[in-house]
């Protein structure tokens, strides 16, 4: 069948455009047929993805950063007739700043490997995150992780990960908080809230949020605590770096669980965000829910 690969031309600051030329010499050399259909204005891959999918092209390619390939999914989301549909498959042509879901996936940020993948790779099903009506594969989040995507998207003067890193330092130095209440499958807390973060996938925006999330296992990982002070949240920030021993989760006031389900109630509306994207209005409820293995994912 032929592909319809749909190119985020705004995808690390231009760059994906720039480097189409050689996704497109990729994607030949590896016998993938396809068309290509590209984003003209924010939020349009959504709508290209879900016109892809109800025409029927196999498989969809996602060719831009994280937020292209959260962007496919949802417009995949959008097309299927009912809601436990299985969507896809899935390719992706990583054209990122971060990459975040490649490297969650375990699938090569090369894009000749990323083609060869696309040709002749095998389905792997992966779980779909939602937020207040909303899908998400990657993560999604309130309080300071959100406030510190609105310092990011502010940042013109800085590239790559050290946009990350200057972000997070502005952001903590606002000292953003919050009073709310969570609830999971088998537990709540109620109190100050420094962030609260849901991750489908272990890494996003370079860092490690929910460093034991499992993209197959069915479940939402919760991380979320409170850091009293601006020193109490520098000593977190490197530690989040951390993937295994020694990450901000191991410190006091944080900690991480497992859940099908999350409930959040804030004392004052948060920034939210999937993906990244952030969402048009400030959030005071949030409804989190998991739907296991719908993604059809290409892999290696």
């Amino acid at each position: 069948m032929v592909a319809k690969v749909i190119l985020n031309p705004y995808s690390n600051r231009w760059k994906s455009q720039e480097r189409w030329t050689q996704a497109e010499t990729a994607l030949k050399a590896a016998g993938v047929e396809f068309e290509l259909a590209i984003s003209q204005q924010k939020g349009q891959v959504v709508d290209l993805a879900e016109e892809a999918a109800r025409a029927n092209f196999s498989p969809i390619i996602a060719a831009g950063g994280d937020g292209t390939i959260s962007e496919t999914v949802h417009g995949l989301v959008r097309a299927a007739k009912f809601d436990k549909d299985l969507i896809g498959p899935l390719g992706i042509m990583p054209l990122g700043t971060a990459n975040d879901f490649v490297f969650n996936a375990e699938l090569s940020a090369d894009l000749q490997a990323a083609a060869r993948v696309i040709a002749t790779g095998k389905i792997r099903s992966i779980d779909i995150g939602n937020l207040n009506g909303r899908p998400f594969i990657n993560n999604s989040a309130a309080g300071l992780e959100p406030y510190v995507t609105i310092k990011h998207e502010r940042i013109q003067w800085i590239k790559g990960m050290a946009r990350y890193l200057v972000a997070a330092v502005l952001a903590i130095m606002d000292k953003p908080e919050w009073t709310g209440e969570v609830k999971w499958d088998d537990g709540e807390y109620s109190g100050p809230l420094t962030l609260v973060t849901i991750g489908n996938g272990r890494r996003t925006g370079g860092f490690f949020m929910t460093p034991h999330a499992d993209l197959t296992d069915g479940k939402l990982t919760l991380a979320f605590g409170y850091r009293g002070t601006r020193l109490g949240m520098f000593q977190a920030l490197p530690r989040a770096l951390k993937e295994d021993e020694g990450s901000y989760i191991e410190i006091e006031g944080m900690r991480e669980l497992d859940s099908t389900m999350v409930s959040i109630h804030l004392d004052q509306p948060s920034p939210a965000h999937t993906d990244g994207e952030l969402f048009p209005d400030f959030v005071q409820n949030f409804e989190y829910s998991i739907q296991p293995g719908r993604l059809q994912l290409l892999v290696p």
